[in-house]
């Protein structure tokens, strides 16, 4: 609820004291591109980043694609933490079903008990490493807002997707990102 009214106030008060209204339209292209990037990593990840995975197919070797894309989304979604430290308890309990999931899916894979724990602490891993390369990577800082932006479009997906979804063939289509891009670039021109 704090981050979006924080990523657009960043914009409309720059460092200089000035107004800046054209700075809301780059905002919401960044939440823009969040929603897309978070389409484009469910391809990968099967959904699981809210709370299940829509492959039924039997998993017989490692989930590559799916361990990248988990981090990478556990990654971004630690960066706005460095400013609010009160989101890794949500961002936490969030990453509790993927975890679940992630530990099937190694197990399904046939991995045994150390490697399992090893990606498991890895994925673990990947949340409080972007808090700290956020805080410690200072090129990031001048891209703070719209890194944040981002992570709304992501955490906009995943919300939206948890309350909408209604059946169990929502998936990953051509049709839907089209319509998505469609809408994108019909907004901009509005």
């Amino acid at each position: 609820m704090h981050l979006l009214p924080e990523v657009y106030d960043a914009v409309f008060h720059s460092h200089f004291g000035h107004h800046d209204h054209s700075g809301g339209y780059r905002i919401g292209a960044f939440i823009m591109v969040g929603i897309l990037f978070q389409i484009i990593l469910e391809f990968f990840s099967k959904g699981a980043e809210h709370g299940h995975v829509h492959s039924h197919e039997k998993m017989n070797s490692m989930p590559w694609t799916l361990f990248i894309s988990l981090c990478l989304h556990a990654l971004l979604e630690g960066m706005p933490v460095s400013h609010h430290h009160d989101l890794a308890l949500g961002i936490a309990i969030h990453h509790l079903p993927i975890a679940i999931i992630l530990t099937t899916f190694f197990i399904g894979a046939g991995l045994n008990k150390k490697l399992i724990l090893f990606f498991m602490l890895a994925f673990a891993l990947m949340t409080p490493l972007g808090t700290l390369a956020s805080e410690k990577l200072h090129f990031l800082e001048h891209y703070y807002t719209e890194i944040s932006a981002v992570v709304i479009g992501i955490l906009f997906h995943i919300s939206s997707t948890i309350i909408f979804e209604s059946s169990e063939n929502h998936k990953f289509n051509v049709a839907k990102i089209s319509v998505i891009v469609l809408g994108i670039v019909l907004a901009y021109f509005v």
